[in-house]
């Protein structure tokens, strides 16, 4: 079987969320008999053609970027080329240029989609896009959502229930091996024996400001892993707090990152906005047996942090919530080694990459015997 995965950005011009996803799925469906292909957009795709673990992606050159949203003129012809090699297209949801594409390349192909997130801060280009949106989600054959919650708590996908499953993201746990140990000496070294611990892209939706607001008048250390674009307002905010017990890492590696969450007290993730669908970084530290703390936003970051199983969970930019969730970890050792167990548990019952690929393989499957049914 042959799967053509389109998405706005992918490895190695961007590491985030969705497109650990899209190469978990690539690499992990490989061993199930699904030979993948990404194709993908990069402001400087040169070569156009490369080689990512077990499968390959192509770049089409971005020609414009705006309102979260690339744009390429021969983007076109590259997913007109690459379908009509494919057996399935598996898009990757919200990017409306893909809308776009999908119809005018008129393709044939059957078609998956994974729902990553409502379009949440565009609202006035939501309104017009919503036509074209609704057209795309209906022309699906099948809908994959992260989790139960996004489901239930997402103003768009009910009208698709129909079509739509929840399949939770998934990691493998053989992508994060043992760090080197003059590696983990180096931050050993450097952090101190006790800290929190939030990684990511430093975005507008996961609620920094108020995590900053949480540790004001605290002596918690908390090392901030990541870079992204308010990262300097963010800077700003703790100089204008007074907050010396901050370590900005900046953006790190895999190696650095498994030593911080090897080092970690607890995991700290907290967004606040829907444009959180889910949240691998939580993933993550469940993998690593970390306790965690997350806002409940109606959304997977929920599913993954269960409130009192596998960490805590605080109402959406609230600094006194997230305050007082961070104390009583810091302070109950007991209960942070108990939740991070549980942590360890939920993630092998529910979150390994195996377990997605396979269900991801079999809503492939069932699609294509239903056409050949018909």
């Amino acid at each position: 079987m042959r799967v053509l995965h389109f998405f706005k950005t992918y490895l190695p011009d961007t590491t985030g969320g969705i497109e650990q996803v899209i190469y978990q799925l690539c690499q992990g469906n490989f061993a199930l008999g699904v030979e993948s292909q990404v194709l993908s957009l990069s402001p400087n795709p040169e070569p156009q053609r490369l080689q990512v673990g077990n499968h390959e992606v192509v770049r089409a050159r971005q020609d414009l970027f705006i309102a979260s949203t690339g744009f390429s003129r021969e983007v076109f012809a590259l997913f007109a080329e690459a379908a009509r090699e494919a057996d399935l297209v598996h898009f990757h949801f919200p990017w409306p240029t893909m809308d776009v594409v999908h119809f005018m390349t008129q393709h044939r192909r059957p078609c998956v989609l994974s729902y990553h997130s409502d379009i949440i801060r565009q609202r006035t280009l939501l309104a017009l896009y919503k036509p074209l949106m609704h057209r795309f989600l209906k022309s699906m054959d099948r809908i994959i959502v992260s989790s139960p919650n996004y489901l239930a708590s997402s103003d768009v996908l009910p009208c698709y229930r129909d079509r739509t499953c929840a399949i939770p993201f998934g990691l493998d746990r053989q992508a994060y091996p043992p760090p080197p140990i003059e590696r983990l000496s180096y931050w050993q070294q450097r952090l101190p024996p006790r800290f929190f611990l939030f990684v990511g892209v430093l975005r507008y939706y996961k609620g920094l400001r108020y995590l900053l607001e949480a540790i004001a008048g605290s002596d918690w250390p908390l090392v901030i892993a990541g870079a992204g674009p308010e990262e300097s307002n963010l800077k700003e905010q703790a100089r204008r707090l007074g907050l010396e017990n901050i370590i900005w890492t900046g953006r790190i590696d895999d190696t650095d990152k498994t030593c911080l969450l090897r080092l970690c007290h607890a995991f700290v993730f907290p967004s606040h906005l829907r444009s959180e669908a889910f949240g691998i970084s939580l993933l993550e530290a469940a993998l690593h047996g970390k306790p965690m703390i997350s806002c409940e936003i109606g959304t997977g970051t929920t599913f993954v942090n269960v409130d009192g199983a596998t960490g805590l969970t605080v109402r959406p930019a609230d600094s006194v919530a997230l305050r007082q969730a961070m104390a009583r970890l810091w302070i109950d050792t007991a209960l942070s080694a108990e939740l991070g167990a549980g942590a360890a548990r939920r993630f092998e019952e529910q979150f390994t990459a195996q377990r997605m690929c396979e269900q991801t393989v079999q809503v492939y499957r069932d699609l294509l015997q239903s056409r050949i049914g018909h």
